[in-house]
C-alpha cells in the first residue's frame, strides 16, 4: 500500500496541515514538529505525489514545446538549449514531436491543457484555423520560435528571414557567381520558405541577374532532400556555379551528392546553408552558412515565457535576433577568365 501523508502525520503526531506545511516549505513551523516530519517521511519512504502538490499550488513548473521534427539538426539544437535554460529556473519540458501532422498537433494541445502546463512554445507555423482559435482561447502564454505565423497576434522570436537570405544570396554574387542554384523549403511556411525563396530572387534582380527557373527546387529541409534535389539539378545541361541551401541539412545533402558523382566543392560547385547548425563545422569541407543564433535563440525564448508566467512581461510583436554570415571552407570566388570560359563551352 502507498504511503499517504496522513501516514506521516499520525507517525509523527502532528496534524496533516503540519505536514503539508513542511513538504511546501513554510516558513512558520516550529523546528522541532519539522524535524519529526522529516524523520517520519524518512522512516516510512512517503514520497509526495508532485500532481496533488501541483494542483494545490495551482503551479506545475511545466512548459509545453511542440517541435515540427526532431530529427532535424537544428531543431534537436534549439531544444537542446530551451531544456538548459528551462532546468536552470526548476522548469521542466514536455517535448511533442509532430512530424509535420497537424492532427497530432490538436491532440497534443489538449494533452498540455490537461496537464496544466504554464506556458507553451511552438516551433512551426502551419496552425489551421482550429488550432489557432483553441490556442487564442488558452488562458496561458503561448510562444512562437524561430518561425512567424500568419497570425499576428501571436509573438515570435525570431531572425529577419529575409534579410538573412538575401545577404546570403549577396554574398554568393559578390563571389561572381551568376548561375546560383536555390534549394528551398515547404513554401507553406512564410518565415523559412517564403521569405527565403523571396530574398533569393529580389538578390538577383537587384544586381541585374537573370532568375533561371531551371535552377530552383524545393524541398522539406532534411539531408535526403538535399541530395535529391542536387542530383536534379546536376541534369541540367550547364550546371550552377553554386548552391544556396535554405537548411544546413540540406546543404549537407547537396554536397553528398556532389560528392558521390566525383565533384569538388568549392571547386567545381560552392554550396551554401543556412541556419549555423552544429554540421557546419563537422562536415569537410565545413560549411558556409548564414546563421541564426540557434543556442542564444533557445535561451531567450524561454526566459521571455518565464516572464510572461510571471507577469512581469506584456510583449507587443516580435524579438528579432541577429543573424550573421560565418564564412568557412565551402565557397569560393569565380573568376572573370572562369565565366567566360563557361559562355564559351555552353
Amino acid at each position: 500500500m502507498a504511503v499517504k501523508i496522513k501516514d506521516v502525520a499520525k507517525r509523527a503526531g502532528v496534524s496533516v496541515t503540519t505536514v503539508s506545511r513542511v513538504l511546501n516549505g513554510e516558513k512558520y513551523v516550529k523546528d522541532d514538529l519539522k524535524k519529526r516530519v522529516n524523520e517520519a517521511i524518512k522512516e516510512l519512504g512517503y514520497a509526495p505525489s508532485q500532481i496533488a502538490r501541483s494542483l494545490v499550488r495551482n503551479k506545475t513548473n511545466l512548459i509545453g514545446v511542440i517541435v515540427p521534427d526532431l530529427t532535424s539538426n537544428f531543431y534537436s539544437t534549439i531544444l537542446s538549449s530551451i531544456e538548459k535554460t528551462a532546468s536552470l529556473n526548476d522548469y521542466n519540458l514536455l517535448v511533442c514531436n509532430i512530424i509535420e501532422d497537424i492532427d497530432k498537433e490538436f491532440k497534443y494541445l489538449n494533452v498540455f491543457q490537461e496537464m496544466r502546463v504554464e506556458g507553451i512554445i511552438i516551433m512551426h507555423e502551419k496552425i489551421n484555423p482550429e488550432i489557432r482559435d483553441f490556442i487564442n482561447r488558452l488562458q496561458i502564454p503561448v510562444l512562437f520560435s524561430t518561425v512567424k505565423p500568419a497570425d499576428q497576434n501571436f509573438t515570435s522570436v525570431i531572425v529577419d528571414d529575409y534579410k538573412a537570405a538575401y545577404e546570403a544570396t549577396d554574398y554568393l554574387i559578390k563571389l561572381g557567381h551568376e548561375r546560383i542554384a536555390f534549394i528551398g523549403g515547404d513554401m507553406r511556411d512564410i518565415t523559412s520558405g517564403q521569405n527565403r525563396y523571396t530574398a533569393y530572387r529580389n538578390a538577383l534582380t537587384d544586381h541585374g541577374l537573370k532568375i533561371l527557373y531551371e535552377l530552383i527546387r524545393f524541398g522539406d529541409y532534411k539531408v535526403a532532400s538535399g541530395y535529391a534535389m542536387m542530383n536534379e539539378l546536376l541534369q541540367i545541361e550547364e550546371q550552377p556555379t553554386a548552391v544556396f541551401a535554405v537548411s544546413d541539412d540540406m546543404a549537407l545533402g547537396a554536397m553528398n551528392c556532389l560528392h558521390d558523382r566525383g565533384l569538388q566543392v568549392p571547386g567545381d560547385i560552392s554550396v551554401m546553408g543556412f541556419d549555423g547548425s552544429q554540421l557546419t563545422e563537422l562536415v569537410r569541407p565545413r560549411l558556409t552558412s548564414m546563421e541564426q543564433p540557434i543556442h542564444e535563440m533557445g535561451q531567450l525564448t524561454v526566459e521571455t515565457m518565464l516572464e510572461l508566467i510571471s507577469g512581469s512581461a506584456k510583449l507587443e510583436g516580435d524579438i528579432i535576433m541577429q543573424h550573421r554570415l560565418v564564412v568557412r571552407d565551402s565557397c569560393r570566388p569565380i573568376e572573370q577568365a572562369e565565366k567566360q570560359t563557361a559562355v564559351k563551352s555552353s
